[in-house]
């Protein structure tokens, strides 16, 4: 929310108090009728005050058009319903998570040392990518080199394919396949 919204909201939240107390205390009879008019005709019918009161108003009225018709986006609808926001000229496009945990699983299936693969995507409110990767590979594979090499083939394929930069990409190796699974899997493809 932008530093003149959040103004506007904390001055119209304040006049609605002002005004529900009021009401409620001249609806009591504490306050009178007769005084609220004589305050509003005071700062109305004099000079300087009747100034002030106008220079406040238009003031207020457009603070109150801004806020009502040019409220700017904020960061839950920039990184709505899982994803990020992408605007052109054309109009708006959400890339969702799943979308690009789709686009990074593709790239790591294409790993002949990886043998599983598990994504999750992690938007913040500034629309910066994290993305964790969990993975299980082949006893044969050279973990710093496949990582190495996954984490600069995602960044690639994210910026190809959506236009965008991942922050982070974080390689979790949580098993290396026994050799039985490996055998298992070869007969399986012969």
């Amino acid at each position: 929310m932008k530093i003149l919204d959040k103004i506007g909201l904390i001055i119209f939240s304040t006049i609605v108090l002002l005004l529900s107390v009021v009401l409620c205390i001249t609806v009591l009879g504490v306050l009178e009728l007769d005084l609220i008019n004589d305050a509003i005709e005071l700062i109305t019918t004099d000079e300087i005050g009747g100034k002030i009161t106008l220079g406040v108003s238009i003031v207020l009225a457009l603070l109150a058009l801004k806020c009502i018709f040019f409220s700017s986006p904020s960061s839950s609808e920039k990184s709505s319903k899982g994803g990020i926001l992408l605007q052109n000229d054309n109009g708006k496009l959400l890339v969702s998570k799943e979308t690009i945990e789709s686009l990074a699983n593709s790239v790591v299936k294409n790993f002949a040392a990886a043998q599983s693969v598990m994504t999750r995507v992690d938007v913040d409110e500034q629309s910066n990518l994290k993305i964790f990767i969990t993975l299980f590979v082949y006893p044969d594979a050279v973990i710093k080199d496949i990582t190495a090499q996954i984490q600069k083939d995602i960044k690639e394929a994210i910026k190809n394919s959506l236009d965008l930069e991942a922050k982070e990409i974080n390689v979790r190796i949580k098993n290396i396949a026994d050799k039985k699974e490996v055998i298992k899997e070869t007969k399986k493809e012969n």
